[in-house]
């Protein structure tokens, strides 16, 4: 039996207006993976320009891993759920996002990384967003936020265990990473049997649930419509987010961002705002000014 709620609630609840099963796609040297966002059949969620979902037990799925590649213009969002990640730039950074870190890295103007699998053999699985940057903001300096599982704090609601890796949740808490040009939320959360997910967010903004284990239910137009994992609820605006969990309860991610509005020049590992940004990228990359 679903939670009720009042006619105000209804009225200022965010509806789903798509649900997406993401498609089938591989990247780097072979790493097999679904894209949520990013693909033909699901273009960007304005600010939110890709979102992959990663996950495997066979290490042939993704023992190739990310070799040497660049960027430009936008933001990378690696959150790890399991396994064993090794980052390096062509700055002298490094590091390991392990399971339940966060690393969110500003490409700004420009830089030359890989992502390579820590493991060869278990369950690496995870999800990589990118975030695009306001054109003020795309030839800044690169930058890292990096947060281990036990830097990110969990709020513990009835029958839900909500991880704030960025945003505000309902106790005052704050996740850690900042991101302030589209006002970042990302939540995991993690919901019991039946229980139900509410959350304020920012009317304008955009927002959807992604339902990565389990099955949940977020309102539709005229009822409840439900997803099974892997899917992705979009939901039109509102001042608040919410989601029911199935019989065998659920995991899911929500996120929501401001949309920038800006026009978007993308070609492969740069995203810029016109196609003579495009063309210097390519040029400076080139030229070895990353």
């Amino acid at each position: 039996m679903m939670a009720s709620h009042d006619s105000k609630q209804d009225s200022r609840t965010r509806k789903i207006v798509a649900v997406a099963r993401g498609e089938a796609t591989s990247d780097g040297a072979g790493v097999k993976m679904t894209r949520l966002i990013g693909s033909g059949a699901r273009p960007p969620l304005d600010p939110f320009l890709m979102l992959d979902f990663f996950g495997s037990e066979h290490a042939g799925d993704y023992i190739g891993g990310f070799p040497d590649h660049p960027h430009r213009g936008f933001e990378t969002v690696t959150y790890m759920l399991a396994g064993r990640m090794r980052h390096r730039d062509n700055h002298g950074h490094s590091g390991v996002v392990e399971a339940g870190d966060v690393q969110w890295m500003k490409a700004g103007r420009g830089l030359i990384h890989s992502e390579m699998p820590e493991q060869d053999q278990g369950l690496m699985r995870g999800f990589q967003l990118w975030i695009n940057l306001p054109a003020a903001e795309k030839m800044s300096p690169p930058g890292y936020q990096e947060f281990k599982a036990a830097q990110i704090p969990v709020e513990e609601r009835e029958g839900a265990r909500v991880k704030l890796i960025a945003g505000a949740g309902m106790s005052g808490a704050v996740g850690p990473v900042r991101a302030p040009h589209v006002d970042a939320l990302y939540f995991d959360i993690e919901l019991a049997p039946g229980a139900r997910f509410r959350q304020i967010t920012p009317p304008d903004h955009r927002a959807f649930f992604v339902v990565y284990e389990g099955s949940a239910s977020a309102p539709g137009a005229t009822d409840e419509r439900e997803a099974q994992s892997l899917a992705l609820l979009e939901l039109d605006e509102g001042e608040e987010a919410a989601l029911t969990a199935g019989a065998l309860g659920a995991r899911a991610l929500l996120l929501a961002g401001r949309p920038l509005r800006e026009p978007i020049a993308w070609s492969g590992p740069f995203v810029m705002n016109s196609r003579d940004e495009l063309i210097q990228a390519y040029e400076d990359f080139t030229a070895g000014r990353f």
